[in-house]
């Protein structure tokens, strides 16, 4: 858990990757954040009251998300593509 703002530092070294802040109010500086929020729109629309949904709606646009195929993802599902690049664990 990233305790920290400025913990992004170490992340970004221990994953040999650089981190990049938008700048507030440039939404083509966020283009997949930007557009991730236009399919969930898709479910919930803007100026939903939050407190109105429920635990079960939240769940069912999660797993209608995770499971959509993406052009950018060669038409793989997102979950499709994260259980190709980990290993994952079952319990009994």
């Amino acid at each position: 858990m990233v305790r920290n703002p400025a913990d992004h530092q170490k992340i970004a070294q221990s994953l040999e990757v650089k981190c990049f802040f938008a700048k507030p109010y440039h939404s083509w500086e966020r283009g997949l954040n930007e557009h991730t929020n236009g399919l969930l729109r898709q479910y919930i629309p803007k100026k939903s009251d939050f407190s109105l949904i429920s635990q079960e709606d939240v769940d069912f646009v999660q797993n209608a998300l995770n499971n959509r195929p993406r052009k950018v993802l060669n038409y793989k599902t997102p979950t499709e593509v994260f259980l190709q690049n980990h290993t994952v664990a079952f319990a009994a």
